[in-house]
């Protein structure tokens, strides 16, 4: 028997959710399936409030922009057929018909060099199977309600890396996760180099929060702030033979952009790998190093800000007609 599906997309308010074109074309039957839009500036606490407000058994959390294949809650729900999984998700794909330098976003994203660990998170590869947090992302993600409620959703200090904090205590618990490439969502990436700068430095404070959190640190997640206080170092270091690490790491990414100039098929995506590896790596440490020092919570939980959800009954034909919070 299918489950009931609640889809959650956390908005801005006056922003356009062009997510619903996609689910609209869902092949889901349209009685066990409701779209809750909850407009706010606090995605951690939109996502909750819009929880305790579904109707779903499956919580479904999607991006304002992920667009969906027209199985994708079939899919979704044939994963929950076993009681042990908790969690549910797949990749976020960036479009062929972004500019150059979202392309190379992606490229480095799905990358060793570039996502290392989590780069699954950008791109189809092998086949579904249970997984932890580093294969999991939040704009194509699912939980059992029940599960999420009774472990009081997001931790609404953090964003980014919310998801993570919560999926974290689920594996702790014995719960299993599941990630499945076939569920992949297509969304695009950063459109100009400062939104991405924001965009890495963000995901580093937040990783740098998380790991306050949880009192746990994954070495791996500290590997960028020690490079980037190694790389501000070198000038003041007597020796040259100091520098011989800045210079394998720089034949690195010099190989990584060639390569993926290559499987991109774009000459012009190498100069911008040149800049969005060594971007990626630095200002993500900078992020961590922030985010340990200052956390943003530190004063106590953020302030709540209203937040107004809508339900679309009907999304075949609610798609097009409501797109932007009332005035």
């Amino acid at each position: 028997m299918l489950p009931r599906i609640s889809v959650v997309i956390p908005v801005k308010p006056g922003g356009e959710v062009r997510a619903l074109s996609g689910i609209a074309r869902a092949t889901y039957p349209e009685e066990l399936l409701e779209v809750l839009v909850a407009y706010g500036r606090q995605p951690s606490v939109q996502r909750n409030m819009a929880a305790r407000e579904a109707r779903g058994e499956i919580l479904y959390f999607l991006d304002d922009d992920s667009q969906v294949a027209p199985d994708f809650l079939e899919r979704v729900a044939q994963h929950y057929q076993d009681e042990r999984v908790a969690a549910v998700g797949g990749p976020s794909l960036t479009p062929a018909g972004d500019n150059a330098l979202q392309r190379a976003i992606g490229i480095a994203f799905a990358s060793k060099v570039g996502g290392g660990g989590v780069r699954n998170r950008y791109r189809k590869s092998g086949s579904a199977r249970f997984t932890s947090d580093s294969e999991l992302i939040l704009c194509n993600l699912s939980f059992r309600r029940a599960i999420f409620l009774a472990h009081e959703g997001l931790d609404e200090r953090l964003y980014p890396n919310e998801e993570n904090e919560l999926m974290d205590r689920l594996q702790q618990e014995g719960h299993l996760l599941v990630h499945d490439p076939e569920l992949a969502v297509v969304r695009s990436q950063r459109p100009t180099y400062r939104a991405y700068v924001k965009q890495m430095y963000g995901y580093g404070r937040g990783r740098g929060e998380q790991t306050l959190i949880a009192g746990k640190m994954k070495p791996v997640s500290l590997a960028p702030s020690l490079f980037l206080i190694y790389a501000l170092l070198v000038p003041f270091l007597q020796s040259a033979f100091f520098a011989l690490p800045l210079l394998g790491y720089l034949l690195v990414i010099l190989a990584a952009s060639i390569q993926g100039a290559i499987d991109g098929r774009a000459a012009a995506l190498f100069p911008r790998l040149l800049l969005v590896y060594p971007t990626l790596h630095l200002v993500y440490g900078a992020g961590v190093l922030r985010g340990l020092i200052s956390p943003r919570y530190r004063g106590g939980q953020q302030t709540h800000w209203e937040v107004e959800i809508q339900r679309l009954n009907d999304i075949k034909r609610s798609t097009f007609s409501v797109q932007r919070s009332p005035e």
